[in-house]
């Protein structure tokens, strides 16, 4: 898919601020740092709409990208950051759920995970949320780029044994870098948005 247009239309942290008009949506979730707002950039041929930060922890909302006029990314709050209090963890927590859950025009979400490292305890937890609300899902192992190119399949073995992903899940190997993995990913979620319900 090629993205001609794309904006930031609306941080939400409540259903009511939700964008109306039922266009398909895709959640990022991932861990703070993981290279979210580097996904964002790559899949959508932008440098900065997505701002990458230094600081870890920094989305704090919900973040509505609308692309093409056609379909929304939604960026939510980086998970497993020490730094932010624990009240403040189960908020995003409460909100993350309430939106995936609740959401109608959420078609899937793009877990987000780093290839060079085995996935997280918060990974995992993830990826079983999903599976238990039968949200269906995309794995991207990021950071493919970072990688002896010999040694990728290991890593693709790691992850999908520590994630334990079930057949049908789909699991893509990607590159904010050099861009793979992009259209692969494209595919994915074209195929979403045309299933009729």
């Amino acid at each position: 898919m090629k993205i001609t247009q794309s904006e930031i239309v609306m941080s939400a942290v409540k259903p009511e601020q939700y964008p109306e008009g039922g266009l398909p949506e895709f959640a990022l979730a991932g861990r703070s740092n993981v290279g979210k707002s580097s996904f964002i950039n790559k899949m959508i041929n932008r440098k900065a709409l997505a701002r990458i930060s230094s600081k870890p922890g920094k989305t704090q909302t919900l973040n509505f990208y609308l692309l093409n006029e056609a379909l929304y990314f939604v960026d939510v709050p980086g998970y497993g950051y020490a730094k932010v209090s624990k009240s403040e963890r189960a908020a995003w927590g409460k909100m993350i759920e309430t939106y995936m859950t609740g959401r109608e025009p959420l078609k899937a979400v793009v877990l987000i995970v780093d290839l060079r490292h085995p996935p997280t305890k918060d990974d995992i937890m993830m990826y079983d949320f999903l599976k238990h609300f039968d949200i269906p899902c995309l794995v991207v192992a990021t950071k493919a780029d970072k990688i002896p190119k010999g040694k990728w399949q290991k890593h693709m073995s790691i992850t999908r044994r520590a994630l334990q992903i079930e057949d049908g899940d789909t699991l893509i190997m990607f590159s904010s870098e050099t861009g793979l993995g992009k259209d692969e990913a494209w595919k994915f979620l074209t195929e979403k948005m045309n299933e009729v319900e």
